[in-house]
């Protein structure tokens, strides 16, 4: 008894002296690793990373960049079943230790022991967890454990629970780029946090331990075992009752990829807006939660995606069939599975979507799309289908499916309304939609058009971005034609030219003679440049009114000619464009320029509000994570009636440099046009702009009166000249010019009316030709009135009043000069009186001449 009293002692004393050993050596590691221990006050106003989100100006989603998912949230947002299953899973004491979970940290070193040292089971708490995560690397080493355990004392001391708990579910990764809780819920189940169910949140806390393997997506089994178990822990901890459990338990793993959903398809934008943030804010700004919202309003872009897609597709369709865009040799026996092995490298592209041909006869073609629909094509849904020969000729139509479907091809389909495509291609593409009953949608062969196009809407007041599409498809070519390209816009050019004729005396009534002419050329074999028309016409001497209507290349050259091609040259820079741009020869009347449809649609604007050169622009604000505004865009507004420009007017000219420059003379501001890709929009250089403040005015560059003469010519191109289709959109307000290039290279319609201003391209980015009768009231006006007829729908007529200094005239149409009992025009006050002086003079020696004769 004695010698087992003694025995007791002295296991008592190797006892208290193992503890004293281990607090001394956990005291003199505390002593060594304390000064290389992290500070824990950091987590306090710890920014975990938060992808860039892009917006419309209605705050519908454009994109999102950053390479992590994650929706931070707050705990107080947590509902409490989903806490309860993370503490189930992870710690059911966290509320209750001090940081370490001694008993756990004891278990996994007599594992150890036992094991011959398997580090095994590490014993961590959340807080551990937390401490490890943020400060720590993901290796096992006792040297790391311990000081994991430190930070973690040090956290539960500087932090209150909540606090460790809302990192922890905020910060750990969770499977599939997603990080934290919030971005697990919304990728796997597509739900917020408290649209969980019990089970889908046990789910989500299996989640943790494992996240690249067991997680609700790749290992399903191992998932449903975790989430059984984290149920009956809920259950045990009396988290959940009986009848919750039991009925957890039976709900099925239902998850899937749930992408981020974009709302408004705006691609090329969208980049744009990632190019100019990243350069005005660092590369920080990729994963500081920052929120871009841009001036494009959604339904402002879906009607310019639908307008350039309808109509690229329409042109396509009337050139013919090009053919299948794959094919494979399908085995007699295929089925699903090859099918969707061939088409696995095929993506839908602007609704048009892939598919196979798996059997094809005379009448009828059966098409695999996906394993839940295959369908049947008709003789009448390929009518279109003639083969393609060249831009100019396609080939008979079809009067078989076999002869345009083989077994194996991998063809496009989309839905349209019953007869939409025929009459589509037998209205050359200039049918104009009218009020019908609802469609029935019926399947359709289709293509994805080679040819591309561009179109930029801007509003004149400002310059803000209202549409941008920089081509058919951003994912087959990230080239943004809408501010990159450089290509020339033809006929649409000559308005400038007429706007520089009416600064110098010429008036819409002004004679010039539509006749052959020829200038010396000593690049050409002949040495001699003989302009003509696109109709080989000539209809002599004519008013400027008429020639712009029927866009006569032969007028506009005797026009530059007589103005003079430096003063002119200097009078289009007014427009915003560079000199570079304007080439120095007498070609520059019939738009030989080097121009983007985002610098068209800018000079248009400046017609359309009433003389003034604004800057394009596309970001109006970007706010932090908690909403705060960073930057707040403070553009120059044409603001023709503010207190500011009727007080201190200022006599159009051309603008100052810092008025032209497309990228602001401040440090950090984006916008370069050779390194953004972002053209002639720019990141306006006024952050916190205060609304207070007087408006930024936009510089004057062109007289009103010159306005408003050259807005009149361009309502009559539409009312009876090259641009007439677009009276279909029944309004009164609209103006604009086609343009057309040397076998047909580019088609051009640009135009506006006082809310918008809209420039649309047409081509090949190989410069081939769009074909015989591809001109640009062809090619490219009924995308631009399927646009504005949807963005003006409802609107009242917005056009530009007549101002004061211009006066209505009788005016003799032979002579151009005033006549009474003539033909009316408009033209400034001191042309009349100008124009008077000269008929009476004109007058005077016809009398004189009359007087001779009769002597």
């Amino acid at each position: 008894m004695r010698i087992l009293k003694r025995l007791l002692r002295y296991a008592l004393y190797l006892a208290l002296a193992g503890i004293l050993f281990v607090v001394g050596a956990v005291g003199v590691a505390y002593w060594l690793l304390s000064p290389r221990l992290p500070s824990v006050a950091v987590l306090r106003d710890y920014h975990m990373q938060v992808p860039l989100r892009v917006l419309s100006s209605d705050g519908r989603l454009i994109a999102s960049f950053g390479e992590t998912r994650r929706i931070p949230v707050h705990i107080a947002d947590v509902p409490a079943r989903l806490k309860n299953a993370v503490l189930s899973a992870e710690d059911a004491d966290f509320y209750s230790h001090p940081g370490v979970d001694w008993h756990g940290i004891a278990r996994a070193g007599i594992h150890v022991i036992l094991s011959g040292g398997d580090k095994g089971p590490g014993g961590s708490t959340i807080t551990q967890q937390v401490a490890r995560n943020f400060f720590l690397s993901p290796e096992k080493l006792y040297s790391r454990k311990l000081t994991e355990m430190f930070i973690a004392l040090r956290m539960e001391n500087e932090l209150s629970k909540d606090q460790i708990l809302e990192l922890y579910i905020n910060k750990m990764f969770l499977g599939h780029r997603s990080y934290g809780l919030a971005a697990a819920a919304a990728y796997y189940y597509g739900k917020n946090l408290d649209q969980l169910t019990v089970a889908e949140c046990a789910a989500l806390a299996s989640t943790f331990q494992l996240p690249s393997v067991v997680n609700p997506l790749n290992n399903p089994k191992r998932l449903l075992a975790r989430r059984n178990w984290v149920l009956g822990q809920m259950l045990g901890n009396r988290f959940i009752t009986q009848a919750e459990y039991e009925q957890a338990i039976k709900e099925p793993n239902d998850a899937f990829p749930h992408e981020q959903q974009i709302e408004v398809d705006a691609p090329y934008l969208a980049e744009m807006v990632r190019q100019q943030v990243l350069e005005k804010l660092g590369n920080d700004a990729l994963t500081e939660g920052y929120v871009v919202h841009t001036t494009v309003p959604s339904d402002s872009q879906a009607a310019a995606n639908e307008a350039l897609r309808g109509r690229l597709s329409a042109y396509d369709r009337r050139h013919g069939y090009r053919g299948p865009e794959g094919h494979e040799e399908l085995p007699a026996q295929a089925g699903p599975e090859d099918y969707d092995r061939v088409l696995a490298g095929y993506t839908t592209i602007a609704g048009m979507m892939p598919g196979i041909v798996t059997e094809t006869g005379a009448k009828e073609a059966k098409v695999y799309l996906s394993p839940k629909e295959t369908v049947t094509l008709s003789l009448e849904s390929m009518a279109w289908a003639r083969p393609y020969v060249n831009e100019g000729r396609a080939g008979a139509a079809p009067s078989r499916v076999d002869a345009v479907l083989k077994r194996g091809d991998v063809v496009r389909l989309f839905r349209a309304a019953k007869d939409e495509v025929n009459e589509d291609v037998a209205s050359g593409g200039n049918a104009s939609p009218a009020a019908k009953p609802e469609p029935k949608m019926e399947w359709r062969l289709t293509q994805i058009p080679a040819v591309q196009a561009a179109l930029v809407a801007l509003d004149p007041e400002d310059g803000a971005v209202r549409a941008l599409v920089g081509g058919f498809s951003f994912a087959r070519s990230k080239f943004n034609r809408a501010v990159m390209a450089a290509r020339q816009p033809g006929s649409s050019f000559k308005p400038y030219l007429y706007s520089a004729a009416f600064d110098r005396g010429f008036t819409p009534a002004s004679i010039v003679n539509d006749a052959p002419v020829a200038f010396p050329d000593p690049s050409r074999p002949d040495g001699v440049w003989t302009p003509s028309n696109d109709d080989g016409k000539f209809d002599g001497p004519m008013r400027l009114r008429e020639a712009l209507v029927q866009s006569k290349n032969l007028v506009s050259v005797r026009l530059l000619d007589a103005l003079g091609l430096r003063y002119a040259r200097d009078y289009m820079t007014r427009f915003g464009f560079t000199p570079d741009a304007l080439p120095q020869n007498l070609s520059l009347a019939l738009g030989t320029a080097s121009v983007s449809p985002m610098s068209m649609a800018r000079g248009y604007a400046v017609f359309a509000n009433g003389g003034y050169l604004v800057t394009p622009y596309f970001i109006s604000r970007i706010d932090d994570r908690d909403g705060n505004a960073v930057y707040v865009a403070n553009p120059e507004r044409a603001c023709a009636d503010c207190q500011e420009r009727l007080l201190n007017p200022t006599p159009p000219g051309p603008p100052t440099q810092a008025s032209t420059a497309l990228i602001p003379a401040r440090p950090a501001t984006a916008g370069s046009a050779a390194g953004s890709g972002t053209g002639d929009a720019v990141l306006p250089a006024d952050a916190h702009a205060d609304a207070s403040e007087a408006p930024k005015l936009a510089p004057h560059v062109i007289d009103v009166r010159n306005d408003y003469l050259v807005t009149s010519l361009m309502q009559d191109v539409v009312k009876r000249g090259t641009g007439s289709a677009a009276r279909a959109l029944g309004r009164d307000d609209l103006a604009g010019k086609t343009g057309s290039t040397n076998d047909h290279r580019d088609a051009w319609f640009v135009g506006f009316n006082g809310d918008v201003s809209t420039a649309v391209w047409v081509g090949f980015d190989d410069f081939s030709s769009l074909g015989r009768g591809e001109f640009g009231a062809k090619a490219a006006l009924p995308i631009w009135m399927d646009y504005m007829g949807a963005v003006l729908k409802d609107k009242p007529s917005h056009t530009l009043a007549m101002p004061p200094g211009i006066v209505t005239v009788q005016i003799d149409p032979g002579s151009g000069l005033p006549s009474p009992g003539g033909m009316n025009e408009i033209m400034k006050v001191e042309d009349v009186d100008r124009l008077r002086e000269q008929a009476t003079r004109k007058q005077q020696e016809e009398q004189q001449e009359h007087a001779y004769d009769i002597f």
